[in-house]
């Protein structure tokens, strides 16, 4: 009987182990926008994105997004947000044009 007490124990403490993980891991299901040691950037004037390297500043024609207004996770409220606007050239926030 000993024995069979501690498997269920050791099977139970298994399963509340995979449990927790899975729990805690649910938020990384989500995809991220950027990648590990990259921050998104927004395409000035139009739409679009990209990701670009720690430490680097945004290649031509992109612009970092508003403090408190980027996007993190793909679907999250900024990365809806800027689906329908961008900024300016003078970095003021505007609808995305519509093309011709």
């Amino acid at each position: 009987m000993r024995t069979a007490n501690r498997l269920r124990t050791t099977l139970g403490l298994a399963l509340a182990g995979v449990t927790v993980a899975v729990l805690t891991s649910a938020c990384s299901i989500q995809d991220a926008v950027c990648g590990n040691d990259e921050y998104p950037v927004l395409a000035v004037g139009s739409a679009g994105s990209a990701c670009v390297s720690d430490g680097e500043e945004p290649p031509k024609g992109y612009a970092r997004y508003p403090e408190g207004k980027v996007p993190e996770r793909v679907d999250d409220k900024w990365y809806t947000y800027w689906n329908t606007r961008t900024l300016d050239e003078n970095g003021r926030t505007i609808e995305i044009p519509e093309e011709n």
